[in-house]
């Protein structure tokens, strides 16, 4: 069922700027949380949860219309846990579920760790924590490849070493619409915070095991059913082994809330029924 709910929309500050966000629906709160991936591919899912759910959405520092003070300060896991907090608490609208997606399932997880009286459960789908794989020195090195060839002026072929690393299948005439063109300044500014200032924070943060088995909030670990084999599906498979967690399967592969919004919605549902 599509939501015909109003999506209200503010600007929150925080100490180092000032963060976008929306807010559809009511009942129990339901964040969708990504990064670098603002928050317009959510629209879908959160206006599908609108009729039963309070969906909080929001742009993460430094991205979309989410500003900073500090271009070159790096968007680390904490700093985004730590907006989304503040978000919470603005929203007023009690615990959150969080769903994170990639990124955002970082922060979703450095969230549980720090603050998780704010936090009923979270759903971490996909988190691309490289430090937990057995070939990371690999990994590594083809990171510093990528950041190195972005340095050197090409966008293009930074992108295409970032989803050879992250194993996701883009045709190459894909992927010169996509990055290949001529960029306005806000897409290229988006690419400079993700290669210089939130690749790196993101996928070198090591969750805190013992601290994520201690605490009261609910953990899922969320795997697309099209992503075997990819990069996310490896880290994740990792992180539930260390957690004992059995891991969940979602419609799609890496993007799934975007490629099968419906289908989505609908395993998300049934999750949040559970939590």
């Amino acid at each position: 069922m599509t939501s015909t709910a109003p999506v209200t929309s503010g600007i929150l500050a925080v100490p180092d700027g000032r963060l976008y966000y929306e807010v559809r629906g009511g009942g129990p709160l339901v964040a969708l949380v990504g990064s670098p991936m603002d928050s317009g591919p959510f629209a879908a899912v959160a206006d599908l949860l609108a009729s039963d759910y309070t969906v909080l959405t929001a742009d993460p520092r430094g991205q979309g219309r989410s500003e900073i003070d500090e271009p070159d300060k790096d968007s680390t896991p904490e700093l985004r846990a730590d907006d989304l907090a503040r978000l919470i608490t603005h929203v007023d609208a009690g615990r959150a579920v969080v769903l994170g997606s990639s990124g955002g399932a970082v922060t979703a997880l450095a969230l549980a760790q720090a603050r998780p009286e704010l936090v009923s459960a979270i759903i971490a789908h996909e988190p691309p924590l490289r430090e937990l794989l057995d070939d990371l020195a690999e990994i590594s090195a083809a990171a510093d490849q990528m950041i190195a060839t972005y340095r050197s002026g090409d966008t293009l072929g930074a992108f295409k070493q970032f989803f050879a690393i992250a194993k996701l299948p883009l045709p190459e005439p894909v992927l010169q619409e996509m990055f290949g063109g001529e960029r306005d300044a806000h897409a290229l500014e988006s690419d400079r915070r993700f290669f210089l200032h939130e690749f790196r924070p993101t996928t070198d943060f090591v969750p805190d095991i013992d601290r994520l088995r201690r605490i009261s909030t609910e953990i899922v670990i969320g795997i697309g059913d099209e992503s075997a084999g990819q990069f996310c599906d490896r880290t994740s498979r990792a992180l539930g082994a260390r957690l004992g967690i059995e891991p969940i399967l979602f419609p799609g592969g890496h993007g799934g809330f975007m490629e099968q919004p419906d289908a989505f919605a609908k395993k998300l549902r049934e999750v949040l029924q559970d939590n």
